[in-house]
C-alpha cells in the first residue's frame, strides 16, 4: 500500500512537465521571433523603398519627364546621383517616381483581389445551396484563364492603362483567394454558436461581419501579401510589354524595357536597377508576409 500511495506523487510532476515545457517555449519562440535578423533587415528595405518613393520626387531639382539629349547617358555626379537614361532624363527620380507606381499598383491589385474574394466567398458560405454552387462556377470557370493572359485581353479590349490592369489581374486572383477564405468560413459556419445567433433573430449580415470575417482575417492578410508580389511583378510585366504604365512616365517594368538600348550601349545602370527594385521589394514583401503568418498562427495555437 505504501509504495501504491508513493506511485501518483513520483509521477505527477512528470505529467506536469509537457504544459510547462511548452509554456516555457512560447516565451522563447517570441523572443527568436523578435531577434530575426532577416525580417529586420526585410523592413528596413521596404521603409526604405517607401521612404525614397515620397522624399526623393519632392526633393530633387529634377523632374520624372524632364530631361535634355546633351545630358544622355551621364555617370555617376553630384548632379544625378545615379546617372541619366538616353534622354537625360535623372533615373534616381525615375526609379522613385517609378516605385510609387509599382507599389501603389500592387496595392490596389492585392485590396480589389481581397474585397472581392471576401465578398464571394462569404456569401456563398453563408447562403450555401444554389448560390453556393453558382459562385463557386464562376470561379471554376475564371480559373481557365491565366490571371496575365486576362489581363492582356482586358488590355486588348479596353486600351492599355494600369486602372485596366489592375481590375484584372484582381479578377484573376480573387478565385485563388476565395477558395482559401471559403474553406475556413465552411468550418467556421459549422460552429454551434453560429446556428445559436441565427436562432436569436441576428440577421446573416451581422453574423458574418462578427464572426466570420474575423475569424479569415489571417487568410485575408495573408492572400493580400501573396497577391502584392505576384501583381508587381505581372505589372512589371505588362508595362514591359508596352500594356501598362505608358510613356513618359515613370514605371519599373517600363523602365526595364527603355533601359534595352542602353544596355546594348553600354549603360545598363537603368534596366539593371529597376530589375533589382522588383525583385529585391518582392522579395521583402514575401518573407516579412511569411513571418508575419506564422506567428500570428503560433499565437493561435
Amino acid at each position: 500500500m505504501a509504495v501504491n500511495d508513493q506511485a501518483p506523487s513520483r509521477e505527477a510532476p512528470l505529467a506536469q512537465e509537457p504544459s510547462q515545457a511548452s509554456s516555457a517555449q512560447k516565451p522563447r519562440s517570441r523572443r527568436r521571433g523578435r531577434r530575426d535578423p532577416m525580417m529586420w533587415f526585410y523592413l528596413a528595405i521596404l521603409a526604405l523603398v517607401g521612404l525614397a518613393a515620397v522624399v526623393v520626387p519632392l526633393l530633387s531639382p529634377h523632374t520624372e519627364t524632364g530631361g535634355s539629349i546633351a545630358d544622355r547617358y551621364e555617370g555617376m555626379s553630384s548632379e544625378h546621383w545615379l546617372g541619366t537614361d538616353r534622354q537625360g532624363r535623372d533615373l534616381l527620380v525615375r526609379l522613385a517616381i517609378g516605385a510609387q507606381s509599382a507599389i501603389i499598383a500592387a496595392a490596389g491589385v492585392s485590396i480589389l483581389t481581397a474585397v472581392l474574394a471576401t465578398i464571394l466567398s462569404l456569401t456563398a458560405v453563408w447562403f450555401g445551396g444554389w448560390v453556393d454552387g453558382l459562385i463557386s462556377r464562376v470561379l471554376d470557370f475564371l480559373f481557365a484563364f491565366p490571371n496575365l493572359l486576362l489581363a492582356v485581353l482586358a488590355v486588348a479590349i479596353f486600351g492599355p492603362s494600369v486602372q485596366t490592369a489592375v481590375v484584372a489581374l484582381a479578377i484573376g486572383y480573387a478565385p485563388y483567394s476565395a477558395r482559401i477564405i471559403r474553406s475556413v468560413a465552411l468550418r467556421e459556419r459549422a460552429l454551434p454558436y453560429v446556428r445559436s445567433s441565427e436562432l436569436q433573430g441576428i440577421s446573416g449580415l451581422l453574423i458574418t461581419a462578427r464572426h466570420l470575417l474575423p475569424n479569415v482575417r489571417q487568410q485575408i492578410l495573408t492572400g493580400m501579401t501573396i497577391n502584392f508580389g505576384y501583381a508587381m511583378i505581372e505589372l512589371a510585366a505588362l508595362s514591359f510589354l508596352g500594356l501598362g504604365v505608358q510613356p513618359p512616365k515613370a514605371d519599373w517594368g517600363l523602365m526595364v524595357s527603355d533601359g534595352q538600348e542602353a544596355l546594348l550601349a553600354g549603360h545598363p545602370a537603368e534596366s539593371i536597377l529597376a530589375g533589382l527594385g522588383i525583385v529585391i521589394t518582392v522579395a521583402a514583401v514575401g518573407y516579412v508576409g511569411e513571418r508575419l503568418g506564422g506567428r500570428k498562427a503560433e499565437g493561435r495555437s
